[in-house]
């Protein structure tokens, strides 16, 4: 049985991530070496951005149900992070502890803005909380890969937060620009889920047993849930050795390259 993760385990993964991202930045040899999956970025710019977006997370869950994104003044007051080491790691952790404590006061039912309107995620707080934890994930991979020792996502944080990639950041009514297709992905953990791109925009389903036609897919890749995430968010090429693909891999470089925000 799929285990349904809860309000409370997004703020314990949020919590736990969080953890495990301050570490691997403590334990960095410096704050001025190159991300490599993030090009252009230091460590210290990858700390500094997503310290910002917590914030960002908490004023927006703060404001409750609004139109748009509250003011940038009530989430950033253009200091920026602090560049001394014990100082920046002081700061993320005020910064998440921010974004936890607001998040526990709204619970998660309480309305607010989103920029997934279009998708098949709910616009709430419980949703936000969950956007939380495959960010910190993958930033906390970044930072991992930056000095060398990539840890794989742990399996609860990537099944639940590919579960989230499809339903939040690839579902959209915008219309797909391309052939009607449909996409495919297998966790090893024995999870599926179907991606559905048509006129009509995309929208994903989850895959059990009982589901007919395996053969509908134009496309499918196959490996753990972490190398999907990871693949997901551009860590991970088409090519690489850890996913299976098998169909039209040309639909993967039209996903990759559409934005239907655009």
């Amino acid at each position: 049985m799929q285990k349904t993760l809860t309000f409370s385990d997004h703020l314990r993964l949020i919590d736990e991530r969080s953890t495990a991202f301050r570490a691997a930045v403590a334990a960095a040899p410096s704050l001025d070496l190159a991300v490599p999956s993030c090009p252009g970025w230091t460590l210290f710019d990858l700390v500094q951005h997503l310290g910002l977006g917590r914030r960002r997370s908490a004023a927006i869950v703060a404001a409750g149900p609004a139109d748009a994104p509250p003011d940038k003044s009530a989430w950033d007051d253009g200091t920026g992070a602090p560049r001394e080491r014990e100082a920046l790691l002081a700061w993320w952790t005020e910064s998440v502890e921010r974004l936890t404590s607001t998040l526990r006061e709204a619970g998660p039912d309480r309305g607010c803005w989103t920029f997934w309107g279009d998708s098949q995620s709910p616009e709430t707080s419980g949703a936000w909380a969950r956007r939380q934890v495959p960010e910190i994930a993958v930033h906390t991979y970044d930072v991992q890969l930056t000095v060398g020792d990539p840890e794989p996502l742990p399996e609860e944080v990537a099944l639940d937060g590919f579960d989230d990639c499809q339903f939040t950041l690839c579902a959209t009514d915008v219309a797909w620009p391309h052939e009607p297709a449909v996409v495919d992905y297998h966790a090893t953990e024995g999870r599926s889920w179907r991606l559905r791109l048509s006129r009509d925009g995309a929208w994903a389903a989850r895959l059990g047993d009982a589901d007919p036609d395996p053969d509908t897919a134009h496309v499918s890749a196959r490996g753990t849930a972490s190398d999907l995430v990871l693949f997901f968010y551009g860590r991970i090429l088409p090519d690489s050795p850890k996913l299976e693909l098998d169909g039209d891999r040309r639909i993967f470089d039209q996903l990759i390259a559409w934005d239907p925000s655009a």
